[in-house]
């Protein structure tokens, strides 16, 4: 390789400038060293593949753009690639509403799940594979329907407003509820799954409790189906609307599209929600979880009303017998205040009689004294005055004194 001189002029040096004056050396030169330069850079190895391939610059760049769009496939192939499908290759670009647009672009298995960013890749890729210039270039036909099927699919894809719209209605998204013999022949917890987790993806409200498993407690399961059935979904269904005449000469017809429009939107939504509700319906039904906890709580029940019962019987039985206990009570005590009015009435039987006895006994004393006469006879009189005095004295004393007087 031939050597190359350059020419660099030394700087002038400033008016006055001394050499013994002004120079003054800080350090000094080391020694020379001879190095071997290799060319190198992406210049260079272009124009060393030019030469070794015996190419021309046209022919070089075309191979290169070639090899590149191989590199972004094969970088791509394992997460945005899937199998592209004739006759989805021949759609019609004007009928862009009815293609599947995550099919067009290779995400089929992502769908609503897409990031932007693999929306962006499997354009890409998708554009590199399809170009119609590419077409033209490989000797095929220069139809550019699917390329504009893929345009229109990144258009409505990249777009968050349109995106939404055409999730709303994307079929290819949908889980297939399991029948009822499919359920009892299964586990529930893996049919029921995807099922609630694909509805799931229209709720406002994020994230969305899991169906979970036969560990679930109460409250979790009572958590998931009450937010099911009050749930909010932001499904539209405006992807599905007629086209809205542009001509402005036909404002009336341009109503009734709109109004129309708006009386199927409000149908679907109708239907959707009934359509939900029944599944939820469906789920809850079959949900061996449901059955558990309305036994647990019907066992619980009765375990209440047995022991209730058990109460109300230990309370009826404490009752009686506190009944029984006072009864026996009151008829010995009506027994004793029985006996004692007896022994009482016997005693004043008893103290009547010996006041009687006492009062004949000084009756008598007073009739052996001759009614308190010294000498003779008393008379009728005499007699009757005495026993008067006794009758008052006996009268005035107790029958204790009258016992006393009498012995």
């Amino acid at each position: 390789m031939a050597s190359t001189h350059v020419s660099l002029p030394l700087p002038i040096l400033p008016e006055g400038w001394s050499a013994d004056k002004d120079f003054k050396p800080i350090g000094t030169l080391s020694s020379a060293t001879q190095r071997n330069i290799e060319p190198v850079g992406p210049h260079f190895l272009a124009h060393a593949r030019r030469k070794r391939h015996h190419r021309t610059f046209s022919e070089d760049e075309r191979i290169q753009a070639q090899e590149n769009v191989k590199k972004v496939e094969d970088g791509d192939a394992g997460e945005i690639s899937e199998p592209e499908d004739p006759l989805m290759l021949q759609r019609d670009a004007k009928d862009w509403k009815g293609q599947d647009h995550y099919a067009v672009l290779g995400l089929s298995k992502y769908r609503y799940r897409a990031t932007e960013d693999q929306i962006k890749r499997a354009h890409r890729k998708k554009v590199l594979r399809h170009h119609p210039d590419k077409k033209a270039a490989a000797g095929n036909s220069e139809d550019d329907s699917f390329f504009k099927c893929i345009q229109k699919a990144t258009e409505v894809l990249t777009d968050p407003v349109k995106r939404r719209q055409f999730d709303s209605v994307d079929e290819g998204a949908d889980v297939e509820p399991p029948s009822k013999k499919q359920t009892q022949k299964g586990n529930f917890y893996k049919l029921w799954s995807p099922v609630f987790e694909s509805e799931g993806r229209f709720s406002k409200t994020q994230p969305v409790p899991k169906l979970g498993n036969e560990k679930s407690t109460k409250e979790e399961v009572e958590l998931f189906y009450n937010f099911w059935y009050n749930f909010d979904s932001w499904r539209t269904f405006e992807y599905q609307d007629e086209d809205v005449p542009d001509d402005n000469e036909n404002r009336d017809q341009k109503r009734h599209v709109e109004r129309k429009n708006n009386n199927a939107r409000k149908k679907k939504k109708t239907e959707d929600t009934a359509r939900l509700r029944g599944l939820v319906d469906e789920a809850l039904a079959l949900d061996e979880r449901i059955k558990i906890f309305k036994k647990q709580e019907r066992a619980h029940k009765d375990k209440r009303r047995l022991d209730k019962e058990a109460e109300a019987k230990r309370a009826a039985d404490d009752a009686a017998a506190k009944k029984e206990e006072s009864q026996r009570l009151q008829k010995a005590q009506d027994d004793a205040d029985k006996a004692s009015k007896a022994e009482g009435k016997k005693a004043k039987e008893a103290a009547k009689n010996a006041a009687k006895k006492n009062k004949r006994v000084l009756k008598g004393s007073v009739k052996d004294a001759n009614y308190l006469q010294a000498t003779g006879d008393p008379t009728p009189a005499h007699i009757d005055a005495v026993l008067n005095d006794v009758e008052l004295v006996m009268a005035k004393i107790d029958n204790e004194e009258l016992a006393a007087l009498a012995a």
